[in-house]
């Protein structure tokens, strides 16, 4: 199929991963428009660019986009609430490649000025900046994991960052032009790169050394995909879809697909879709997978002298290390998941009202729109489904297999799926506030920190009971008399609770070392709502950090971790960071270090500190890992806090 993407030149497309068939274009009239495959309509149009967009990138559930553009901004946009979320200034020249990390809110994006940043969409910041490449970064690729990113460059090398540590683990160098593609294998510690050289190179991760590499008499590669399982790569070429092997390297089939210049490659329900532009157009191509073998029953293309052919790895099966992917299930129901994702969804801070305003989306085809980015909660009787498009015809005896573009096709219905129809219970009728009831409540098993209302307060509760049910008013002075205990009661925990403050304050006040002394006096009341407000203010000044103030905070963040209140859970969460950010660096290098000759005791007193902060860290990061499958703000900050610790392991 071919559609007229933009008015102007089409300078980027992109396919979804998540169900292969939608499709977002960017063109030098500045726009982003999205698009569902095989239908010739545009379902919306993004603006607010002021340059040409250069890269594009769908996150995995296909909510969110991000654009990068010839200026250097970056904007995010959320599908479903068709609008901008955030604007990222930071590059000073064309964005070249982003990529969506698998289960963070985070986004790498590379860039003609040759660094890498990583950034968090939800607090709208720039985590780390990578440099090392001398050249325009034109691929990047999260690993499955979520630990490190894979950038490929035209200074013809890829390099492989650590993003627990920020710095680069390893180099790999062979390729003799620029570095068009780069792909993590789905399972194995694998990693293919294609280059302008036309050769398509395996890189084995934990040897850090290349397995073998594929040379062609075609065109320079454009883009790669490992096949879901892993049993092999679909390599993109200017005319043809080459499917490979790679130990020994061969080439299993070769599709002729005259797509020019393809841009991206996604598979959906056994056919892999491929899309191109040329001008102002987009081509879309499908290929049937279960016509391409994918082993080596009689290989096609050139396998190598000196190695003998051997049979192809079962599949599941894995000579490597395999990537220890986080659980990220959720056993709470959609409705509930779907009002955290909602809370996330904030719009721009004040600083970015002017983006706000320049930044429109403007949805073209309702219908589409409503059919395929409505919430997922929706009721929906009879979703459709996300068939296959229809099968080329077979190929005639001794005729080249060639690709098929869907519009020789019947027009295929596409949507994301909608969640099953679940019956709600009848509402419970509530009685009276002025009547006696032993029914018992259930409190939420978080409290969150905005609130309307205080959470385990009734007005019933401060009430007496009523004897008589035809009685339907109480005597003022009865009533006021049930309400002034729950005040004095009330009045007792604050003025407790403001003693405990000034306590701390006055040892702030005389204290030469503020944090600690205070800290220890907070602890030492054993009230932990003494701590987060304590805590609440050191964290605004990362200098009064200590190594010795960690042994004494980190047993109080594991408590506060597993607390009910939200509020504690933040403060918890953000003291944890600082912590691992600005220490834990230092504690694993003086762990590591050899002992010292002679003896040395503000060197042992530091190694003792270390021994003790590391222990408990370790203790924490139990506490995490079972916390970062929770859906919403907190699973985002539990499993951003299990990439930090992730050296512990």
């Amino acid at each position: 199929e071919e559609i007229m993407a933009h008015s102007s030149n089409v300078s980027s497309v992109v396919l979804g991963k998540g169900s292969g068939r939608m499709l977002a274009t960017g063109g030098d009239d500045c726009r982003v428009n999205i698009w569902s495959v095989s239908k010739p309509n545009c379902i919306m149009s993004l603006t607010g660019h002021t340059s040409p967009i250069e890269s594009l990138q769908v996150n995995p559930n296909e909510k969110l986009i991000v654009a990068g553009s010839r200026s250097g901004s970056i904007r995010v946009w959320d599908l479903e609430g068709a609008k901008v979320l955030r604007s990222l200034p930071g590059h000073k020249a064309n964005i070249c490649s982003l990529h969506f990390h698998p289960f963070g809110s985070f986004v790498a994006s590379g860039s003609l000025d040759t660094n890498i940043k990583l950034w968090d969409v939800r607090r709208k910041g720039c985590i780390f900046t990578f440099k090392g490449h001398t050249e325009a970064v034109r691929c990047l690729r999260f690993s499955p994991d979520g630990k490190w990113v894979a950038s490929a460059a035209d200074d013809h090398t890829v390099k492989l960052w650590d993003l627990t540590a920020g710095k680069l683990m390893f180099e790999f160098t062979g390729h003799t032009g620029p570095v068009n593609v780069v792909e993590f294998h789905p399972n194995e510690y694998l990693l293919a790169s294609g280059s302008s050289d036309r050769t398509v190179r395996f890189w084995d991760l934990e040897k850090f050394q290349v397995v073998s590499c594929i040379e062609e008499e075609a065109t320079p590669v454009r883009c790669v995909l490992f096949n879901p399982d892993g049993c092999c790569l679909y390599s993109g070429f200017q005319d043809s879809l080459r499917v490979y092997g790679w130990e020994p390297e061969r080439c299993f089939d070769v599709v002729l697909v005259n797509w020019g210049k393809v841009a991206d490659l996604s598979i959906s329900n056994n056919q892999l879709i491929g899309v191109s532009f040329a001008q102002s157009t987009v081509s879309s191509f499908v290929v049937d997978l279960s016509r391409v073998p994918k082993s080596d029953s009689i290989p096609h293309g050139l396998i190598r002298d000196d190695q003998p052919l051997v049979p192809p790895t079962p599949t599941g099966s894995s000579l490597r290390r395999i990537y220890d992917r986080p659980s990220t299930s959720c056993s709470k129901p959609q409705s509930r998941v779907k009002h955290n994702s909602e809370s996330e969804r904030h719009s721009p801070s004040s600083e970015d009202d002017r983006d706000e305003k320049e930044s429109k989306a403007e949805i073209q085809n309702q219908e589409d729109y409503k059919e395929i980015f409505q919430p997922k909660n929706a009721i929906c009787r009879t979703p459709p489904r996300n068939e296959p498009f229809p099968a080329p015809p077979e190929d005639e005896p001794g005729a080249a297999k060639e690709a098929v573009k869907p519009s020789q096709t019947a027009d295929v219905q596409t949507s994301l799926p909608k969640q099953e129809l679940v019956r709600t219970p009848d509402p419970v009728q509530r009685p009276p506030i002025a009547s006696s009831t032993s029914l018992t409540r259930t409190e939420p098993s978080v409290i969150p920190a905005a609130r309307n209302e205080p959470i385990g307060l009734k007005a019933s509760d401060f009430l007496p009971a009523v004897k008589n049910q035809s009685q339907t008013e109480l005597v003022d002075e009865e009533a006021m008399s049930q309400i002034r205990k729950g005040h004095e009661t009330m009045c007792v925990v604050l003025t407790s609770r403001h003693k405990n403050l000034d306590t701390v304050r006055a040892v702030w006040s005389t204290s030469d070392i503020k944090a600690r002394n205070s800290l220890d006096s907070a602890v030492a009341i054993n009230d932990l709502s003494v701590v987060v407000d304590l805590l609440n203010i050191v964290n605004q000044k990362p200098s009064l950090w200590k190594l010795d103030l960690c042994t004494i905070v980190l047993p109080q963040i594991e408590k506060l971790l597993q607390s009910k209140y939200e509020s504690y859970v933040q403060t918890g969460c953000t003291s944890l960071k600082l912590i691992l950010q600005r220490f834990l660096p230092l504690i694993t290098d003086i762990l590591a270090a050899p002992p010292s000759v002679g003896v040395d005791i503000s060197r042992e007193e530091r190694l003792h500190k270390c021994k003790l902060c590391y222990k408990q860290l370790k203790n924490i990061s139990n506490v995490v890992k079972n916390k970062s499958g929770l859906s919403g703000r907190h699973g985002s900050a539990f499993r951003e806090l299990l990439l930090l610790m992730a050296v512990l392991d």
